[in-house]
């Protein structure tokens, strides 16, 4: 794959005092694709504007994509006082689900990067090697907030690729495939189609500040008009240790109790009324979900085990709580070794078990003939790397992708399939995850 040349930069992170929301420093009239953000809790980073970008495409995007930005930062010249995770040179990237996906992946440098993490806040400029400084301070560009932040744009919603009622159809037949002992497991998702009722364009920020809100223990992200709040960690790098998040095996909230983390262990929400035995009880001890969520574990342990020491895979799964349903997670960590990225730590993960299948090859054909669908960049990795190697690469799930006229998204769905899957529960599981895209955008 050839690429051009990336551009000389200058760099520079400023200390600032940020108070507040940092999506309501996003300026209303900025393209809704130049947008970039990683945020969880209020904190992380929030961008806007392209100092440069660069396109990669099929089985060596990642690598492409890498060599792109090594070339890049090698180059670059950084003024970084701050020298916290995010701050100085950041790429924000999200990359295909699969090599033969029409959706180019993306690698951006923001122009802005407004920083928050422990109680320090910073901003980060960006410009050409010739070019000067903005003439305003960072402090005078952060005075002003955005006044519309809090106002949706009014969509309205359309079928995708595979009406709902034809869903548990292609779950049968998966079952099927899986029972002919061709594929352990396999990962289907769907489709929903959601456009502008009066054809404007769809803006991203008040999308983002609602996710951020009501799923803050998530990655709010923001990628070149992919947008969501995933709960699955691929990888993060920091200091030489790598973490990985897994997460697989779903159930329901009945009660509506509030989202936080907790292990079996913790204090059990109010039972579902329907349901007697209170759910966390029932994912905890469901064959079903507990094969689906050793097979996510066992590919990330595999692809994980050749970069990193003193690697630790927890026994048992604990109980991840999120507003709409609870997941079986399990974190994985480990000392690093060999010297990766957290860029190629990504690739290497790519695609987990969690998001594609087993056997992955197999897996990936079954996806191509049931699904009807390129996936595009959702279920890949999508996060930002630092000119250190470190980074945040989350699984880019409960998401939307803008079209390119910026008038429409697609949002998307879907759910683990093992022999034991149930076709109409599958059905109802995309529904609820549909429930953060269609509630961030007003559908609910």
């Amino acid at each position: 794959m050839s690429l051009s040349t990336p551009p000389r930069l200058r760099v520079r992170s400023l200390a600032v005092d940020v108070a507040g929301d940092l999506l309501s420093r996003v300026p209303d009239e900025t393209d809704p694709r130049d947008v970039v953000a990683w945020l969880r809790e209020g904190d992380g980073l929030i961008g806007w504007g392209r100092a440069a970008v660069v396109q990669t495409r099929g089985a060596e995007r990642f690598a492409a994509a890498e060599a792109w930005w090594d070339e890049l930062r090698a180059a670059a010249v950084v003024d970084d006082d701050i020298r916290l995770p995010g701050s100085g040179l950041v790429a924000f990237g999200s990359f295909a689900f699969d090599d033969g996906s029409g959706d180019p992946s993306v690698l951006v440098v923001p122009q802005m990067l407004i920083g928050r993490r422990d109680g320090l806040a910073w901003v980060t400029q960006v410009v050409g090697a010739d070019e000067p400084w903005p003439a305003e301070h960072p402090s005078e560009l952060l005075a002003r907030t955005n006044p519309l932040l809090d106002r949706l744009d009014p969509v309205v919603e359309g079928e995708g690729t595979v009406p709902p009622d034809e869903w548990p159809g292609v779950i049968t037949r998966a079952i099927g495939r899986i029972d002919s002992g061709e594929v352990d497991k396999v990962v289907l998702a769907r489709d929903v189609q959601v456009r502008h009722r009066d054809g404007d364009v769809v803006r991203v920020a008040p999308v983002l500040q609602r996710l951020s809100t009501r799923y803050a223990a998530t990655w709010t992200f923001a990628v070149d008009g992919l947008l969501g709040a995933t709960p699955e960690m691929l990888v993060r790098l920091q200091g030489g240790r790598a973490r990985s998040r897994v997460l697989a095996g779903t159930i329901r909230r009945g009660n509506g109790a509030p989202a936080g983390a907790t292990s079996p262990a913790g204090e059990l929400p109010h039972t579902d009324p329907d349901h007697p035995v209170d759910p966390r009880l029932r994912l905890v001890s469901s064959e079903k979900d507990l094969e689906e969520h050793a097979y996510a574990v066992r590919s990330v342990a595999e692809a994980l085990r050749p970069h990193c020491d003193d690697l630790h895979v927890p026994e048992a799964p604990y109980v991840l709580e999120l507003p709409d349903v609870y997941h079986l997670a399990s974190d994985i960590t480990g000392t690093m070794a060999s010297g990766a990225t957290s860029l190629r730590l990504a690739a290497a993960l790519h695609p987990s078990a969690a998001v594609c299948g087993t056997p992955t090859e197999v897996a990936f054909r079954v996806i191509a003939e049931l699904e009807g669908m390129d996936r595009g960049r959702y279920a890949g990795p999508v996060g930002w790397v630092d000119g250190g190697g470190d980074g945040d690469w989350g699984i880019a799930l409960r998401c939307g992708e803008l079209a390119p006229d910026r008038h429409s998204l697609r949002i998307f769905a879907g759910g683990g399939i093992v022999a034991a899957s149930d076709p109409q529960a599958e059905l109802a599981e995309t529904e609820v995850k549909l429930t953060a895209m269609r509630h961030a955008l007003g559908l609910l």
